[in-house]
């Protein structure tokens, strides 16, 4: 990873509550998408992501569609700019959301520009031809960028942009032109991030995944840990700490891993014993529904990765849903 984490001013663009937002919608999506298939970046998606991503989400877009409890879910923590964009998706008149298999949203940074910027993704099937044909008929003027034309998406003063018949992106203007500008080699892409593509290998057989930079696992370690992070020894794995992803199974009932890479062993164990003294922490003040939670959590570590896993029936999971301590993790 190029982050510079441990000297790094916070990012105007995706502030911790809406990081912890955008990571629990990708959990909790995931959560419900039982059977469903294997959501994968394809390459011309991936060309058109800036290299120095903060994090990325992709879901199955029918599986999510066709819960209720997903969607239920999706309305209870979706962060405001990611549901933007896909109010914008569905509400464009472009009708591609029909037609959308796989949606994702990355978050990004690019050189010289403050803040955060994210886009959208989509693939699948689109009648581009049709869609052309519409701007024209409508008399529609893009915003020509090289050999790209950027087109305004329905009123929602989003812009979109077929890269081919199965891949668009769409977003805000300025990040639909940093993506094109990814795509067309102005700027380093996600291709050349083998940090970011070699942890993508891990999860994106998935229905659901995740993934964080250094800077977005910093923020949900903190997080996570709570007041743990005011011990000396923190201050020494946030610094080493490099990426995380998270991965789900619904073989029987729920499963929860995730992975955080961190920069060798001693941290990782060092990672573990702090998360057990949170977990700790949180079992003494809980519900009874809390604990049990909990006591479904383990952690451990393995080389330089700590790892998280929780596990619990269908039932229970459903209660902690409507626990306090998830509420107060979303909001």
């Amino acid at each position: 990873m190029e982050s510079d984490a441990g000297h790094s001013k916070p990012d105007k663009g995706v502030t911790v509550k809406q990081m912890k937002r955008i990571a629990f919608f990708a959990v909790l999506t995931a959560m419900v998408c039982v059977g469903a298939h294997a959501a994968q970046l394809s390459s011309d998606a991936k060309s058109a992501i800036p290299k120095d991503v903060q994090q990325i989400i992709v879901v199955d877009y029918h599986a999510m569609q066709n819960s209720k409890t997903a969607m239920d879910l999706k309305d209870k923590v979706l962060q405001p700019e990611i549901k933007r964009l896909e109010t914008a998706l569905i509400q464009s008149g472009l009708k591609v959301s029909d037609d959308a298999d796989v949606v994702g949203f990355a978050a990004f940074r690019i050189p010289g520009s403050d803040g955060t910027k994210l886009v959208g993704i989509a693939q699948g099937q689109f009648q581009t031809t049709k869609i052309m044909a519409n701007f024209t008929k409508n008399k529609t003027k893009p915003v020509v960028v090289r050999n790209s034309s950027i087109y305004p998406m329905g009123s929602a003063g989003m812009s979109v942009v077929f890269l081919n018949q199965t891949t668009m992106i769409f977003g805000e203007l300025d990040a639909v032109k940093a993506a094109l500008d990814a795509r067309d080699g102005i700027i380093p892409n996600l291709l050349s991030n083998s940090d970011m593509l070699g942890d993508m290998v891990y999860v994106d057989k998935r229905a659901v995944w995740s993934l964080l930079d250094q800077t977005g696992t910093q923020t949900l370690m903190k997080t996570i840990v709570g007041e743990a992070s005011q011990v000396a020894d923190y201050k020494a794995v946030n610094n080493s700490l490099r990426s995380s992803r998270y991965m789900m199974d619904f073989t029987n009932g729920v499963k929860f891993d995730m992975n955080i890479v961190t920069s060798d062993s001693m941290t990782s164990s060092t990672a573990a014993t702090l998360m057990k003294a949170a977990i700790l922490v949180k079992k003494n003040s809980g519900s009874e529904t809390e604990k049990a939670a909990l006591n479904n959590t383990t952690v451990d570590s393995n080389g330089g990765t700590l790892i998280i896993s929780f596990s619990a029936s269908d039932n229970e999971f459903s209660q902690l849903l409507a626990s306090p301590l998830f509420q107060s993790v979303v909001k």
